[in-house]
């Protein structure tokens, strides 16, 4: 139950690691008006979860079983993350968990992790110091893959919060099935829309969120 209790709090957007201030892409496909309802944004939200959702899910799975160092992981994130601004926005989301999990669990053997981990290579190690299993790791990066995402774009388009929910509702077993996949190996692919969205969002001007 106390493994239950952990998942939970990690997948609360409350959360102070600075996943907030993400948007995970869609403040830019938004501006491109590739995302303009809650249809276009199911449409995005299945997108990432199958992508960046997958491949982050399955290096935190296997960061969390020990079958990478940190800095394997982090070499492995580097090459499944072919825009340099995606990189740059997982290795700020992987140093806000780090700070939080210093905080939360007391240990020098953060540091073998660097001053700026990716995100699945914090994450991964958190799910184990935490007693997660690697199943439920894997299942939190890919839920609060897709609910940081929702969140940002309800409150770009102002949708209705309940139309949001419901559409999170929806997608609870996809995101059960990538975690699922995402256990089995490590996921080797990339989105190239979702790449070009996050290199346009870096050289925007004033953009609401960092990425």
């Amino acid at each position: 139950m106390a493994s239950l209790s952990t998942l939970l709090a990690l997948a609360d957007s409350r959360l102070p690691t600075g996943g907030h201030v993400h948007s995970g892409g869609v403040e830019e496909a938004i501006t491109s008006r590739l995302v303009v309802d809650i249809t276009t944004l199911e449409a995005y939200l299945r997108r990432r979860i199958r992508t960046s959702g997958l491949v982050t899910a399955s290096v935190a799975a296997a960061m969390h079983r020990g079958e990478l160092t940190a800095t394997a992981a982090d070499a492995e994130t580097d090459a499944r993350t072919p825009a340099p601004a995606a990189r740059q926005a997982s290795r700020a989301q992987g140093r806000g968990l780090l700070r939080l999990a210093r905080r939360v669990w007391p240990s020098t053997e953060w540091d073998a992790l660097g001053p700026r981990p990716h995100l699945a290579v914090t994450a991964g190690r958190v799910g184990a110091a935490s007693g997660l299993t690697h199943q439920q790791t894997a299942l939190s990066v890919v839920y609060t893959t897709m609910t940081g995402t929702a969140t940002a774009a309800q409150r770009l388009l102002a949708l209705d919060p309940a139309d949001v929910a419901v559409l999170t509702f929806g997608l609870a077993e996809l995101c059960e099935q990538t975690a699922e996949r995402a256990v089995t190996a490590l996921a080797d692919l990339s989105d190239p829309l979702l790449d070009e969205l996050a290199q346009q969002h870096a050289q925007r001007e004033r953009p609401l969120f960092v990425s």
